[in-house]
């Protein structure tokens, strides 16, 4: 039996406390972090093989159905404003389309050709990446995906929460966060969709900081989309150049953002 799918530790859960139900969620949540830490190896060897191909045009494209397609979906959704970076930078594609973001779409994560037909709604070239989503590592949609981007030349790497998958055979970089049962036996949006989303957190972050999308530690290119990003940026350009607040709201508006109102400052300050 696949460890994902294996008995919760905990039984009589409708018996416990709130109190009681909390701690034991939490208790098990814990767990998430270290078992993540162990595939650091690995997330670093793909995260580096990524980076010269975006470098080349290539994108960074998740694949993924339920938890898992959602997952992605909201890693690649927020580059754009974070990072000032193109909408099809990184893509994330779910089993049944977009309707699926919200309702479940049924038996769409079954079809192992759907995938690809997917990916090549957004055009494809020799140096895109295709990360396949799964925390069972077995799921149909994911997998044929997967092997159809690695038959094209394709990077290939993989999310699973259980080892030795059958997607993890068919891909490159093989991500393996095994971190164990579920509080509630099964219900991988927890332990194991925690697990994914640290994964692709890291992946898409330090991706983005060695694209050169960040300065220091400050995201210079995220849009300004809201009045708490403006001032958010007003900050960074006074703390940068150390101007006072209203020439920095000047400099930033004028320049559209951090990088480019900072630049257009010291070459005009000498």
């Amino acid at each position: 039996m696949r460890i994902t799918e294996t008995s919760s530790l905990y039984d009589n859960l409708e018996h416990m406390s709130v109190e009681e139900l909390l701690k034991n969620i939490n208790s098990e949540d814990q767990k998430v972090a270290l078992a993540v830490e162990k595939v650091i190896p690995v997330v670093s060897e793909l995260v580096k093989a990524i980076i010269p191909r975006m470098e080349r045009g290539g994108r960074l494209i998740y694949i993924g159905a339920g938890t898992s397609g959602r997952l992605g979906i909201l890693d690649a959704s927020e580059c754009p404003p974070t990072y000032g970076v193109p909408f099809d930078w990184v893509i994330g594609l779910i089993a049944g389309g977009d309707h699926a973001i919200r309702k479940a779409v049924e038996n769409a994560e079954d079809d192992s050709d759907q995938a690809w037909k997917d990916i090549l709604a957004y055009g494809f070239n020799a140096d895109d990446t295709v990360i396949g989503i799964a925390a069972s590592g077995s799921t149909p949609y994911v997998i044929g995906g997967v092997k159809a981007a690695k038959s094209k030349g394709l990077l290939t790497g993989s999310i699973t929460c259980n080892p030795n998958s059958l997607l993890s055979k068919e891909v490159d970089y093989a991500i393996e966060a095994v971190v164990g049962p579920e509080f509630v036996t099964g219900s991988t949006r927890m332990k194991a969709g925690t697990a994914q989303k640290l994964v692709l957190n890291m992946i898409s972050t330090s991706v983005m900081i060695k694209l050169g999308r960040v300065k220091g530690n400050k995201m210079v290119d995220m849009q300004l989309s809201n009045a708490k990003l403006v001032q958010r940026g007003i900050n960074m350009i006074m703390e940068a150049t150390g101007v006072e607040e209203s020439i920095a709201k000047e400099l930033l508006l004028n320049q559209g953002s951090v990088r480019k109102a900072t630049e257009f400052y010291y070459a005009h300050s000498k």
